[in-house]
């Protein structure tokens, strides 16, 4: 209805506007959410073990203090997906917080590290990437959205689990999910896990 109200050069302003408040209103029940994290850009910075490790310092972070339910998760090269959920219904502000706080520490990562031969791209990339963001005033890291989709069935939340620990498989970089190690596929899991 709201669309009749605005002129044709509007319409994507709208359209945007509408995908954010979205956005905020998803990830806020008590159900699981499949999430998907990217980098701008698509950048694939997360071929560096450090940058994964901070990742996963801060995952681990979250779970202990600010109530993080994590069911499934990977870190691939530019993205990760976690299959998670929050108990107060406040999955999205500890998203939120998770994304500002770790491409805080990763961004002062390269800006630092003499060792990261894509220092210069890196963060050329991060720059440009918010020049079209007011609320990021010298680099953006992670993309705005999640994509959350809440998985209210068990066969949806099963299905997702799939696909998470498949994905590394399925982009060719190992042959057996257990293989990946940012993921919960194996064994050797670096930050708890809940049951399904």
């Amino acid at each position: 209805m709201l669309i009749l109200l605005f002129s044709i050069p509007n319409f994507t302003l709208l359209t945007n506007i509408t995908r954010t408040m979205s956005e905020l209103r998803k990830a806020n029940t008590d159900y699981p959410y499949f999430l998907t994290l990217t980098t701008v850009g698509w950048i694939d910075i997360f071929t560096r073990s450090r940058y994964c490790d901070m990742i996963i310092k801060n995952l681990r972070y979250c779970i202990e203090n600010k109530g993080l339910l994590v069911y499934a998760y990977v870190i691939m090269p530019s993205h990760l997906h976690l299959v998670a959920r929050h108990d107060g219904a406040k999955l999205n502000q500890v998203i939120r917080d998770f994304k500002s706080f770790t491409a805080k520490e990763i961004l002062k990562s390269i800006e630092s590290e003499t060792g990261e031969s894509r220092r210069e791209w890196l963060i050329h990339m991060f720059q440009y990437f918010a020049r079209y963001q007011k609320q990021n005033a010298k680099y953006m890291f992670w993309q705005k959205t999640n994509h959350p989709i809440e998985l209210s069935y068990p066969a949806i939340i099963d299905e997702k689990i799939e696909y998470v620990h498949n994905n590394p498989v399925e982009a060719g970089h190992v042959g057996d999910p257990s293989f990946w190690v940012y993921s919960s596929a194996g064994d050797d899991l670096l930050i708890p896990i809940e049951p399904v």
